[in-house]
């Protein structure tokens, strides 16, 4: 009779403890999925819209929520160099090689980066240019004092290409917790895959995370002759100068003078 009466007890405290809460889900989509550069290609723009949704079960949270979308690029080795003095003429002394730094980078926000979050957790995602894990090969003589002078001149160069960017207050609420915003993807922009997160904050607190993926490639002709350059170099090379000769032999014939 006792072992009956424990189990109606512990079913009767299972049944009155309260379930827990759970966190609010982050639901996200693109206006395209693949973006497809021509030899027309002047630059375009995706479109990311999403919506964070909660259960019957989740409580509803006082404030405001906070977001951030983080378009990055596949990773690449890029080397800074420095103009120096050498007998009088300006040539590259200096430089710095990052490793694995992102072909571009662009994030969205809906406040300024740093009132989102700690350092210490953005540093973590890279969320913000200036929590981006620029890491360094160590092969160059450039003193420790010196290589933030490098980081800095590589942001600034990669912003001012449009392949880095930091929108911040650009993502806009359409209801309660329906959003949206547009990234520009420039004309110079690299071929590759391409990852979109996105994070939701509350008071410092990330309660959620998407991950989607985008491809860049080109089509047409441009696939062909990128293909053939990365892969058979050496033939792309020679059809190259062929079509150079007839191109100026043909000149010649057409203008030739009688």
């Amino acid at each position: 009779m006792i072992r009956p009466f424990i189990l109606v007890l512990v079913l009767i405290a299972a049944w009155t403890v309260p379930q827990r809460t759970q966190a609010e889900d982050l639901v996200t989509a693109l206006s395209a999925d693949m973006v497809s550069i021509q030899s027309n290609f002047t630059g375009t723009e995706i479109v990311i819209f999403g919506q964070v949704s909660r259960d019957l079960n989740t409580i509803s949270r006082r404030g405001n929520y906070d977001l951030a979308i983080v378009v990055q690029g596949p990773a690449q080795d890029v080397t800074a160099r420095r103009k120096g003095r050498f007998l009088g003429v300006w040539i590259n002394r200096d430089y710095e090689r990052f490793r694995d730094v992102p072909s571009f980078y662009a994030v969205a926000s809906t406040t300024s980066i740093g009132d989102m979050a700690d350092r210490v957790l953005l540093d973590e995602y890279e969320i913000g240019l200036n929590h981006l894990n620029l890491a360094i090969t160590g092969s160059s003589d450039v003193p420790l004092s010196e290589r933030d002078d490098f980081r800095r001149a590589f942001l600034r160069l990669r912003q001012e290409q449009g392949l880095y960017s930091e929108q911040r207050e650009s993502i806009e609420f359409l209801t309660e917790s329906m959003f949206r915003t547009s990234v520009s993807l420039p004309a110079n922009i690299p071929v590759g895959n391409y990852t979109v997160e996105s994070f939701l904050f509350q008071d410092g607190v990330l309660l959620s995370q998407t991950e989607a993926e985008l491809s860049v490639a080109k089509t047409g002709f441009e696939q062909l002759t990128f293909e053939m350059a990365q892969d058979h170099s050496f033939f792309y090379g020679l059809i190259a100068v062929i079509l150079a000769m007839f191109t100026g032999w043909l000149a010649g014939v057409i203008f030739k003078k009688d």
